[in-house]
């Protein structure tokens, strides 16, 4: 019989050391009572049982040989062991735990061993305490040693995380289009932690809504990664097509309750081959987009609950990413359905000249702008060309140009001269940048109208004199081409922005020949960087480096004349051309591009006569014009034409000033036009029973399709323009 404590401990020892498959089976099983989640994980079972049987055996052998418990030598991969437990989410007080049960389980079979070997209680008493005292400094070391460890592998995982986290934020989101994003993250995945990922949106959700819909759940294929087929191994569902998410599916339950989860052999939706899928909800301000699924094949280690949270935290910031895509398409779309609705659907039909136009919205995240063009039939066989251009982007400077483009056609329609015009929609702009600094409620796109305004170009160009008259409030100049093929840049007295108030603008008249071309764009094509492929750049720069983003309207121009000096087929090949050559895929900015070929009306079409200031001229102009449409073979139109220009000459001759002068012009309908002197504006009234005059402009407005009065520097037209095709309705007054 032993005669001291420790020599009793170490036969208990040596004892229950014969039998150490039975007491590690007895741990282990008291482990998998009281901590099942050890066991959950095959890895983390596996590593728990080599623990278990490697510090039993440590633990009896330094008791058998009565090794002090600071030297007792601990299992060399037990600090790898503590490492893997920190990388597969164990909780420390799960591990800690784990040995003070282990602890509990040795020490209960120890003291059952002292009574059988000792019959002296004072020794079996003594060797007991000992023993407690033995095992609480091993397992303390044992511990401290694992937290030590596991404490270091997690601040390792939790920088490794963070860092890749911070990656992501960099990699996802680099443009607002919602394709592109949802791929940056399928590449990004599948470059760190995954071998096949899907990102599916719900349809409902791309098509405006912020609900998911009744199930089953309609997804919307929108990335996956990788793009190469790996070994066969890609799911049926090709980027862009429907599917649906079935009913009780983790893809379902993850859409429904937003939660994520980890599936194991393939439970997954859509990989069936994966042996390990996580499956994350993408939330964005409290609304469900859709899910990704992160897939892993063949010998690559199941997820654990470290890339459950690293995918949940880079799901969140993707989800942001791509509800601010979602917004911004939204958005956009709205803006340039918008813009497109208040632009001219086709070309008016007009005689003075061919025209061909472009409008292209901005490809960057700025938006779609506030880029107008135009082109308005004016009294006497004119046309007026508008190009303008709104300061700022979005809905906003959609409207906003709306409201301008309404304007300009009105001015136009009371046939303003261009810098007469320009200086009323100075006017209107300043309206709408007060309106707009008073809204109390701004929103983000407030600024539009409150920085210069707007840029306009307006011009008039008269077919029958072959003249153009234009006027610019800090616009692009236009470019003219002749037949001859010489460009030339307009240089147009410049005239302030739109908004600036109290600044003159100033007219510009240049003769035109027949088929002169003119260009009128906005600064969105001129100041457009250098295309792809295009020369400019410097071949001995340093590879990656910036473009000089300063914008050069004189080269943008001089480019321009180039290409339109070029023979081209037709103007909307000119079109092309001019676009191809000048922007780049994606431009910054609106485009807005107009081009006139012009036409003339010779003197066949047109037949003018001087007339006196007396009314006996009146029955020989009435006769003039008859004769006239003779030759045109307007005989039909002759009555009609004698009662409108008799009263028009009589109004001249009676309330004007000579000259009086009558022009006909025989375009797509019959243009009468009586000039005088005179500055007074004729009104039309309704005479009452016993007036003996003002009846005349009611009749002229009962025959003619349209009349009015335009002004001039000196003197004013009274103009009505008829059509063979007209029905005049029966003439009957009080």
């Amino acid at each position: 019989m032993e005669r001291t404590a420790a020599g009793l401990i170490s036969r208990a020892a040596h004892e229950l050391g014969l039998r150490a498959d039975e007491l590690t089976a007895e741990v282990e099983q008291r482990l998998r009572h009281e901590l099942p989640a050890l066991w959950e994980d095959p890895d983390v079972a596996r590593t728990a049982a080599e623990n278990v049987v490697e510090h039993v055996v440590a633990a009896l052998a330094g008791l058998e040989h009565a090794v002090e418990p600071d030297l007792i030598e601990l299992p060399s991969a037990d600090v790898e062991r503590a490492r893997v437990l920190a990388r597969h989410g164990t909780p420390l007080s799960a591990m800690l735990r784990a040995f003070r049960l282990a602890e509990e389980v040795v020490l209960d079979r120890l003291f059952a061993e002292l009574p059988r070997l000792s019959q002296d209680a004072e020794q079996v008493s003594a060797a007991a305490r000992q023993l407690n005292v033995v095992s609480t400094k091993y397992v303390d070391r044992v511990s401290e040693q694992g937290v030590r460890a596991f404490q270091a592998e997690r601040d390792r995982r939790l920088r490794w995380r963070s860092a890749m986290v911070n990656e992501a934020s960099m990699c996802i989101g680099t443009t607002l289009d919602i394709a592109r994003t949802t791929q940056e993250l399928a590449d990004f995945a599948t470059e760190q932690f995954a071998d096949l990922v899907t990102v599916d949106l719900l349809d409902t959700v791309l098509r405006g809504q912020d609900t998911a819909g009744q199930s089953p759940l309609t997804l919307r294929r929108m990335a996956q990664g990788p793009d190469a087929d790996a070994g066969g191994l890609q799911p049926p569902v090709r980027p862009q097509e429907l599917h649906v998410c079935p009913e009780g599916s983790p893809c379902a339950e993850a859409l429904s309750s937003g939660r994520p989860s980890r599936q194991q052999h393939g439970r997954a939706s859509g990989a069936p081959r994966a042996h390990s899928t996580l499956v994350v909800p993408l939330r964005a301000r409290g609304t469900t987009l859709g899910v990704a699924e992160f897939h892993r094949y063949g010998t690559a280690k199941p997820y654990d609950d470290e890339d459950l949270l690293l995918a949940q935290e880079i799901a969140v910031r993707a989800a942001v990413a791509v509800d601010n895509a979602r917004h911004y398409t939204h958005a956009r779309a709205t803006a340039l359905t918008l813009q497109r609705s208040l632009l001219p659907r086709e070309a008016p039909r007009q005689s003075a000249v061919d025209v061909a136009y472009r409008y292209l919205p901005a490809g960057s995240e700025s938006g779609v702008g506030g880029d107008w063009y135009d082109v308005i039939p004016l009294s006497g066989a004119r046309v007026a060309l508008v190009v303008g251009d709104v300061v700022g982007h979005g809905i906003r400077a959609a409207a906003t140009m709306g409201r301008l483009r309404t304007a300009v056609r009105t001015l136009a329609d009371i046939d303003l001269p261009p810098d007469e015009l320009l200086t009323h929609l100075d006017d209107v702009v300043l309206r709408l940048a007060n309106e707009a600094s008073s809204d109390p409620d701004p929103g983000p796109e407030a600024d539009v109208g409150r920085d210069n305004g707007a840029t306009c170009l307006y011009a008039v160009y008269d077919p029958v004199a072959r003249r153009c008259t234009l006027a610019r409030a800090g616009h692009v100049p236009p470019v003219v081409v002749v037949r001859d093929g010489t460009a030339d840049v307009l240089e147009l007295p410049p005239g302030p922005p739109l908004g600036r108030g109290g600044l003159p603008f100033e007219t510009m008249e240049v003769d035109l020949p027949e088929g002169t071309l003119i260009a009128l764009c906005t600064d969105g094509l001129i100041e457009a960087r250098t295309p792809a492929g295009a020369t400019g750049k410097d071949p001995s720069a340093p590879t990656g480096a910036a473009e000089d983003p300063t914008p050069d309207i004189d080269a943008g121009l001089a480019t321009l004349r180039q290409v339109l000096a070029r023979p081209a087929p037709s103007l909307e090949a000119a079109c092309d051309s001019v676009l191809e050559a000048l922007l780049p895929s994606r431009p910054d900015d609106d485009v807005a591009l107009l081009l006139a070929r012009t036409r003339s009306l010779g003197a066949d079409r047109v037949a003018t006569w001087e007339l006196e200031a007396d009314p006996a001229v009146v029955a020989r102009a009435r006769s003039d014009v008859s004769r006239k449409l003779t030759d045109w073979g307007l005989e039909e139109l002759a009555f009609v034409a004698e009662l409108v220009v008799s009263e028009l000459v009589t109004n001249a001759i009676r309330y004007g000033r000579p000259p009086i002068r009558l022009r006909l012009i025989h375009d797509r309908s019959l243009l009468c036009e009586v000039s005088d002197a005179g500055s007074t504006t004729p009104h039309l009234r309704r005479a009452r029973v016993f007036d003996e005059g003002g009846r005349g402009l009611l009749l002229v407005a009962q025959l003619a399709g349209q009349w009015g009065t335009r002004h001039a520097r000196r003197g004013k037209t009274v103009w009505a323009e008829l059509s063979e095709t007209a029905e005049f309705p029966a003439l009957a007054f009080e």
